[in-house]
């Protein structure tokens, strides 16, 4: 069983939303999930993910997608998504 850190995609048509699943490789992506770590939110530029679960899944062998390793970057330095970011700068 390979395991990934993946968005689930969740909210209406054309307002999406996400939340950071680990779940198995082979199913689908709004389908069966371990655990919810996070969450993010491209519309209002807002993401959160528990760095701690993420700390506990990768060294038992969990893939982050590339969007993910992206998000884990930014919550371990600190920085800010988007408009956010460019406000405090």
């Amino acid at each position: 069983m390979s395991v990934k850190i993946r968005l689930r995609r969740t909210g209406k048509l054309n307002q999406a939303c996400h939340r950071i699943v680990v779940c198995d490789g082979r199913s689908p992506r709004d389908g069966r999930f371990i655990e919810v770590i996070g969450y993010y939110d491209p519309r209002h530029e807002d993401e959160k993910i528990n760095l701690e679960r993420v700390d506990y899944w990768i060294p038992r062998g969990a893939q982050p997608s590339d969007t993910v390793k992206k998000i884990i970057e930014r919550a371990r330095t600190g920085k800010k998504l988007g408009k956010a970011a460019a406000a405090e700068a």
